[in-house]
């Protein structure tokens, strides 16, 4: 017997949050998938966490929430204010809803 296929499972959604059936699980995923490809930035360029906290105008402690992945001690609004202040153009497309995708996406293109 194989245990691997023995191995009971759910598959998720793609919103671990709406998963664990919170109540505000866009506005989380939608926080994550920013602060998510904000990391990737900040990591892509190299940046000391000083030099970071005076580039977004935030303070050290709040650098070291972001890079740890506490992104919903911000709101959508600051990180994508994070992204502006990283000369970053945000771009918002509107397309209807189907069945099994996502409410809200997050892309990144270089």
């Amino acid at each position: 017997m194989n245990k691997i296929q023995d191995l009971e499972y759910e598959k998720g959604s793609g919103n671990v949050f709406a998963d664990l059936e919170l109540d505000d699980a866009d506005e989380l995923f939608t926080r994550s998938q920013i602060g998510f490809h904000l990391d990737q930035i900040i990591k892509q360029r190299n940046l000391k966490q000083k030099e970071i906290a005076t580039l977004l105008g935030i303070s050290q402690p709040d650098v070291s929430h972001l890079m740890n992945g506490h992104f919903s001690r911000f709101t959508t609004d600051k990180l994508l204010d994070f992204l502006k202040r990283l000369n970053l153009k945000v771009t918002i497309s509107i397309s209807p809803h189907q069945e099994g995708e996502p409410f809200q996406q997050i892309a990144y293109s270089a």
